[in-house]
């Protein structure tokens, strides 16, 4: 259960460590989904 414990808190850690590097990721795979569909109608 400490183990868990700890690799949650690391994990949460990273993720509000690098929160904004996701942020762009999901927006320029967004982006590139949008641009796909609106080139495919």
């Amino acid at each position: 259960m400490q183990t868990i414990a700890s690799g949650y808190r690391g994990l949460s850690f990273l993720i509000g460590l690098n929160w904004d590097r996701l942020l762009y990721g999901a927006t320029i795979v967004f982006a590139l989904w949008a641009g796909a569909y609106v080139g495919s109608l």
